[in-house]
């Protein structure tokens, strides 16, 4: 077994007693230690608003490219089918940028800092949004029009991608322990009302689109609509690129790259205890200060002298930690108690997008049992049919799930809510697989309907939750990212394979796979521990005064 990772010993110590300037977004009020975790004060709001805006795009984008695709075959192919390669290739374009993108933001995070990658991904984000609206479909070909969409695509998945590793460790290193679970939820419940918002938007610019498809029967305008609809992502993802931009370091990363004498006394593990409940402050500025100037609540400006030697001595920390960090990475998951919990974040996220984009990816088997599949009626029937499904559908589950985990997640815990809602998606596929032909359009709803539910009050929202809590400040986002990444590939997987499985071997079958991977999924979440109340940097302290104590015994022996 490999000792626990300890920081470069080499680096020298801070002498200065530290000055720290509190940031708006990291001033949580003492009073948030007596409220209910799900009422957020004013600073978490607004970082839920910087935060979230990430998973919104995320899931807005998942949504839209469906009536898109549809839309396009109008003004493509004159009503006819998109050429299947294609097809799949413009649906699984944003999922394979993602993995590229939380492989390598995840680890620039850890690497570079957080203040130094946030915000980098939203503007790729635009980027590429710019990029896909600007899709010259009347002057290349048909196949040339799709082929440059999916390019764009895979651009836009690198930045959607980027944002889990990203927005997960910004917020939690921010968090009050107490209410961290729920920040987290609240964060990635984001993704439900960008699906919502997609499909409400959809149904608003066919509205405003109907008397020139219909009446003058301009079918080809409706090249205007999916551009307007892509472009609607540019608002959101604009309203908070400056906020990611100047979002300043947290001190939780500041002092996890910090390369000081590994933690060996009570008294240090207590003082880390109490900074996990209390209220965080951010190292905005760093300067020397005496206890006089600081009883009188001012601050002696440092000379010139002192500030270069301070900035000389930050510059050799972080020179010393970064150096280190790809082998430190290595060692930490080289002992097995640290590899079987990156196993099951990465192996539960795998299964769990497997089902989850499998059946969200394919909701034409749900919109054809509910009478809202567009199979018939004019292009802008067709197409509005579509969008009323989908907001149905929308409504049905996905938004509800969301909001009962985050009403629920400091009492229950996610473990708890990880299983069980693996095993109730479990339940509910089997009954839709097993009874796939003989239930009536309301008992086929419902089901569906409750599909959904334990979704997301479920493995969907804790499979987030878990690496962002689980793992150490120093790897926090590189194990995020490659838990995310994981789950990424399961979403390919099956939008690649759903259709052409489904036509050898019949839908009962396919769900019957999904239900398969739920129960793995529970299975894989019995390596995890519950993190309610767990302050992985302070077990992480606890390994190394554990690892110090032991080896000065056996030196002294």
């Amino acid at each position: 077994m490999s000792p626990p990772v300890r920081p470069d010993s080499g680096a020298p110590a801070t002498q200065n007693r530290p000055t720290t300037y509190k940031s708006n977004l990291e001033e949580y009020e003492r009073e948030g230690d007596v409220r209910l975790p799900f009422l957020l004060s004013y600073r978490e709001v607004k970082l839920l608003g910087i935060a979230g805006v990430g998973f919104f795009l995320d899931a807005y984008d998942l949504f839209i490219i469906n009536p898109v695709a549809t839309m396009l075959q109008y003004r493509l192919y004159g009503g006819e089918d998109l050429p299947p390669g294609l097809e799949g290739f413009i649906k699984a374009g944003a999922n394979i940028g993602s993995v590229i993108g939380q492989f390598a933001f995840g680890y620039s995070a850890d690497y570079f800092g957080r203040k130094a990658v946030y915000g980098k991904e939203l503007m790729l984000i635009i980027f590429a949004t710019i990029g896909t609206i600007c899709d010259p479909t009347g002057a290349i070909s048909p196949s040339g029009s799709l082929i440059w969409l999916a390019v764009w695509r895979i651009i836009l998945g690198i930045g959607i991608g980027g944002d889990y590793p990203m927005s997960a460790s910004v917020a939690t290193d921010r968090a009050n322990l107490r209410r961290r679970g729920t920040l987290l939820s609240y964060i990635f419940a984001n993704q439900g009302w960008g699906s919502f918002v997609g499909s409400l938007a959809t149904i608003i610019i066919l509205l405003c689109y109907k008397h020139t498809m219909e009446v003058d029967g301009k079918t080809s305008k409706v090249d205007g609509v999916w551009r307007i609809l892509v472009g609607l992502s540019l608002v959101p993802a604009f309203g908070t690129l400056y906020q990611r931009l100047t979002l300043p370091e947290s001190t939780r990363y500041v002092e996890s790259r910090k390369g000081n004498v590994p933690v060996a006394d009570e008294e240090s593990i207590e003082e880390l205890k109490k900074k996990a409940n209390a209220d965080p402050g951010v190292s905005e500025k760093v300067t020397p200060a005496s206890p006089e100037s600081e009883s009188d609540g001012t601050r002696t400006p440092p000379s010139e002298d002192e500030s270069a030697a301070e900035a000389k001595r930050r510059a050799a920390d972080l020179a010393a930690a970064k150096k280190n960090h790809f082998r430190e990475f290595f060692h930490y998951f080289s002992e097995w108690r640290h590899l079987k919990v990156l196993i099951g974040t990465c192996s539960c996220w795998f299964l769990l997008d497997i089902a989850f984009y499998g059946i969200n990816l394919n909701q034409n088997v749900v919109l054809q049992q509910i009478g809202f599949d567009g199979s018939s009626g004019s292009p802008w029937n067709r197409l509005f049919k579509i969008g009323i499904g989908n907001l149905i559908v929308t409504a049905l589950g996905f938004v509800p799930g969301y909001y009962v985990t985050i009403l629920t997640i400091e009492k229950l815990g996610r473990k708890w809510i990880q299983i069980q809602g693996f095993l109730l998606a479990a339940l509910f596929l089997g009954v839709l697989a097993g009874k796939f032909h003989e239930l009536s359009t309301a008992s086929f709803v419902v089901c569906f309907a409750f599909l959904q539910f334990f979704f997301n009050f479920g493995a969907n929202t804790t499979t987030y939750c878990y690496p962002a809590e689980v793992f150490p400040t120093r790897f926090r986002a590189s194990a995020h990212g490659m838990s995310a990444a994981c789950g990424k590939a399961g979403a390919i997987i099956s939008a690649l394979a759903f259709n052409s499985l489904t036509k050898k071997i019949g839908t009962p079958a396919v769900l019957w796979i999904f239900f398969g991977c739920c129960i793995a999924g529970a299975g894989f979440t019995l390596l995890l521990p519950e993190v309610r109340g767990r302050d992985p940097d302070i077990v992480y302290a606890e390994e190394q005064r554990e690892y110090e104590r032991t080896h000065g015994r056996l030196a002294h022996h």
